[in-house]
């Protein structure tokens, strides 16, 4: 029993590593940036970037479009290596939307993938086809950034910030080795072998011509995507392009690695440290903000208005009816765009302190300025850390942390409306207000908040909350004569006696998890497989129920149920949710949550076509099976038609769950049978 609740544990901590190291870097890098950069103000950025010359944006420009348009190649060569060819039209069209979204919104396999699929299963391509684009396009991207990486821990070592001044050449020659060799063994594999075994699963490899285009590829669009951030950089004395090439890669991975929406405040935090010893703060953090406006803000909304056309035209009338917006989106830009936006919303007030200047609010009332100011960054600061905890929330579908992301935003939005130096961040909040309330519907469960009577885990919360509250109250008075007296500049200030400091880092923390405990999704629960069960089936319309069962999960609305197996490691929904439309997803969301509680990975056999988009929210993989509920072979796929899948977690699961197939189909054939 021990063991396996320690198993248990390590698993979850694990699941958790990725937030976890994204946070810790995002909290890093605004340590660094205020102890490094705390002179820079808006008015210098504002100049910096008057000082960008036309040529400079309109290289920048022509870069942006050349390095998306090297992307659609990408995508151009996967479908080809995936055995099914697809125009290069609508390759560019796919491969612009997939990646515009994955750049944005983080986790870029994920969200790319979710794009991808809703595409190319409109044009044909089978599921394990989608897979290998996709993994065929993740694979080019990562082996342009081995070469020039590599190529760079050769030629300019020192270039990288902070290792490259602290760990000898050697040691930064040896990684660059490594990257080499691991490039260099990519393509010997395939030029010697078709298949090699992952997972327990064979995995064809692409063929050593294709695997030289691949790097030869990914290494100029890496070069390319560097060239936009460089062109849009003053000239300087020292800084060649090898040398910004070294501090971009750095970034850049140092972006993906920290897990974040666009890699925000790492990758920029990482581009300010190596690039200080030749360019002026200001003048980088201008290069910053156009560069995130070609590479990610306009991209984004591109995509947007162009896979919202695709709908339409592939959905017609119905699309135009508002409640079936939130449906169609919800996968993949609708629940995804909200967290991101909340996240960016929350660091933005976090990092207040660093660029606007103390407010002034005098122009209001002179008896209220002395109070006000002593809010000065502390409440926008706390602000911001509650709205990244609730972004947490949202990627959940928690109804409460909808509530709570539209409070926080209107509370932040009134606070710095009336701050003048800081009115664009009050409109900043605004539109994401805007943006975010409209989608109510798609954050449909409840968090263990409301989930039945108050247990004592939520009163504890409920009390940690309003200590935590109360504790920071009683703190503010105290720092605010700090020049920068948010939280966590009160916490790194060494002018602040220790016990203070203790006390607000140890109130914003118990504030904090108290939050996320509170906005965590209820416990989940389950009837058990017995007549009553059958029964309560057979009204939500299933009408021959499976022969073996353990139990059954409902929705939220108690409108759709899923019958469910544990087979060893795995809780495998048996078929697409049975009742009303409307609450399906929850079932399968509730039936993943009952999972994640038992320590299981989720799985689905017989799931039907259209919920495979929500499948793949999961992280699941969909497996196509024949009438008969067995694998089809990827030689059958194409004369076949295929009307249910396995969806689950290929990797660690299938070998699991096919030796139990034929049992599952023969039980269900004679059920069938019988009825």
């Amino acid at each position: 029993m021990l063991a396996e609740r320690v198993r248990r544990c390590a698993k979850t901590c694990l699941r958790q590593l990725p937030a976890a190291l994204g946070v810790l870097l995002l909290i890093g890098a605004v340590y660094v940036v205020q102890k490094e950069f705390h002179h820079l103000r808006l008015r210098d950025i504002e100049a910096a970037l008057h000082d960008i010359p036309p040529r400079a944006l309109a290289i920048g420009f022509l870069w942006t479009v050349l390095a998306y348009a090297v992307l659609t190649i990408y995508d151009r060569l996967g479908t080809i290596y995936a055995g099914h060819k697809v125009s290069y039209r609508r390759v560019a069209f796919a491969s612009f939307c997939a990646y515009a979204l994955s750049h944005n919104l983080g986790l870029a396999a994920v969200s790319g993938a979710a794009v991808r699929y809703r595409l190319y299963a409109h044009w044909g391509l089978t599921a394990l086809q989608i897979a290998k684009v996709v993994a065929f396009c993740s694979l080019t991207f990562a082996l342009g950034g081995m070469v020039l990486g590599g190529a760079v821990l050769f030629l300019e070592p020192r270039s990288i910030p902070f290792f490259g001044q602290h760990l000898p050449v050697v040691v930064m020659h040896t990684v660059g080795a490594l990257l080499w060799a691991t490039v260099i063994g990519y393509v010997t594999l395939s030029r010697v072998l078709r298949k090699v075994p992952l997972f327990g699963l064979p995995i064809d490899l692409p063929g050593w011509r294709m695997a030289i285009v691949q790097v030869v590829l990914a290494t100029v669009d890496v070069a390319i995507t560097a060239s936009i951030f460089y062109a849009l950089l003053p000239s300087t004395p020292g800084l060649s392009w090898p040398i910004f090439l070294g501090v971009y890669v750095a970034s850049y991975t140092a972006g993906l690695a920290a897990n974040l929406p666009g890699g925000i405040g790492v990758f920029d935090t990482a581009i300010l440290l190596g690039l200080e010893p030749y360019v002026s703060a200001a003048h980088i953090v201008g290069a910053i903000v156009v560069f995130r406006l070609y590479y990610y803000v306009i991209p984004l909304f591109l995509a947007g208005f162009l896979f919202t056309g695709n709908e339409i035209l592939l959905r017609g009338g119905e699309l135009l009816r508002l409640h079936r917006l939130p449906r169609w989106s919800e996968p993949d830009f609708a629940v995804a765009s909200a967290t991101g936006l909340v996240a960016l919303a929350g660091a933005l007030l976090l990092c207040v302190g660093i660029l606007a200047p103390q407010p002034d609010f005098s122009w209001i009332d002179p008896d209220f300025a002395e109070m006000a100011s002593q809010a000065g960054q502390f409440i926008p600061s706390l602000i911001g850390a509650g709205l990244i905890v609730v972004a947490l929330g949202l990627s959940q579908r928690v109804n409460l942390a909808w509530l709570a992301t539209i409070f926080l935003l209107m509370l932040g939005a009134g606070f710095t409306a009336t701050q003048m130096e800081r009115l664009w961040i009050s409109g900043m909040l605004v539109v994401v207000v805007m943006l975010v309330a409209p989608l109510r519907s798609c954050f449909y469960r409840h968090a263990s908040l409301l989930t039945g009577p108050l247990d004592t885990s939520s009163a504890i919360s409920l009390f940690g909350l309003v200590i935590g509250l109360l504790a920071l109250a009683g703190t503010r008075p105290r720092v605010h004569l700090l020049s920068n007296n948010a939280w966590w500049a009160v916490v790194l200030s060494p002018s602040v006696p220790n016990s203070l400091r203790l006390t607000v880092a140890l109130a914003v923390i118990l504030a904090l998890i108290a939050i996320w405990r509170l906005l965590r999704p209820g416990k989940v629960s389950w009837l058990p497989w017995d007549a009553a069960s059958r029964q309560r089936l057979a009204l939500l319309g299933g009408t021959i129920p499976p022969a073996r069962a353990d139990g059954l999960v409902l929705g939220e609305a108690e409108r759709a149920g899923i019958p469910f197996r544990r087979c060893g490691r795995v809780l495998l929904g048996l078929g697409d949710p049975i009742g009303a439309e409307n609450d399906q997803v929850s079932a399968i969301w509730r039936l993943r949550d009952l999972a994640q509680q038992e320590g299981l990975d989720p799985a689905f056999w017989r799931a039907g076509p259209g919920l495979l988009k929500v499948y793949g929210d999961l992280g699941l993989t969909a497996l196509p099976l024949g009438p008969d509920g067995l694998p089809l072979t990827e030689s059958a796929e194409g004369g076949t038609e295929v009307r249910q899948y396995l969806v689950c977690v290929a990797e660690r699961d299938l070998t699991t769950l096919l030796p139990l197939l034929p049992l599952l189909a023969t039980n269900q054939d004679l059920v069938a049978a019988a009825a």
